[in-house]
Parts: structure tokens; sequence; C-alpha cells
């Protein structure tokens, strides 16, 4: 698992990667109301704006970590938002994407370094 400093988790299988908030996200957004997700077949740049998540406390943006393709969304976050809180590391992923460079995610944070980030 990798980390960004946006409090996004990544989890990679080959040249996919699954991309959620992370546990202290989702804590500090509070119960979340609504989720726009990403098109499927998007081509999306580090940093890009790719999804909104609103919650009681505020809106925040969910930033693209890698440059590549979104390839699926959960798209059961439209009808339950509520999953983000519930199970922000299982059913509350955001988004898959097919990265175009793995080694990029070496420049992302590991869990003793996000801990870290976070404390």
């Amino acid at each position: 698992m990798k980390y960004t400093e946006d409090h996004e988790w990544l989890r990679v299988d080959g040249d996919v990667i699954t991309v959620g908030i992370t546990e202290f996200a989702a804590e500090q957004l509070g119960d979340v109301v609504f989720v726009e997700l990403p098109e499927l077949e998007t081509m999306v740049s580090t940093g890009d704006e790719i999804a909104v998540i609103e919650s009681v406390k505020a809106a925040s943006e969910i930033l693209a970590p890698l440059n590549g393709e979104i390839i699926e969304v959960n798209a059961e976050l439209t009808d339950n938002p509520a999953l983000v809180g519930e199970d922000p590391l299982g059913a509350g992923w955001f988004f898959k994407m097919k990265v175009d460079d793995l080694s990029t995610l070496d420049g992302l944070m590991d869990e003793e370094e996000y801990q870290n980030h976070i404390a």
C-alpha cells in the first residue's frame, strides 16, 4: 500500500492501482453525503482534480495520484456515499486506474512514512 500527502491510499495490483482515502481523512471529513466519481476511460495526470467528496463538514477534491487512465469506478458510492466513512480502506474505494509508469509509485509514502506524516 502507498499513500499520498493528500491522504489517499493506493493498492497496487500489477499496473492497476485502486484509490481511496485513508481512515484519517475519512474521520476528518465526518459523514459523507455525496461523492462525484471520475468518468471511465479518462486520461488523468498527477494532481488533476478527478473526484469530489461532500460531507457535513466540507467538500474535498480527490486528486489523481499518478498519470494514467481511469478504468473502473466504485458506482456503489453514488447510492451509498456513507461507505467512505464506514469502510475507507475496503468498500469505500473510489476508482481504479491503469498507471502509465509504475516507477512513479516510488515517490509515494509507505505505511510508516504516512503514519509519521499524520502524527
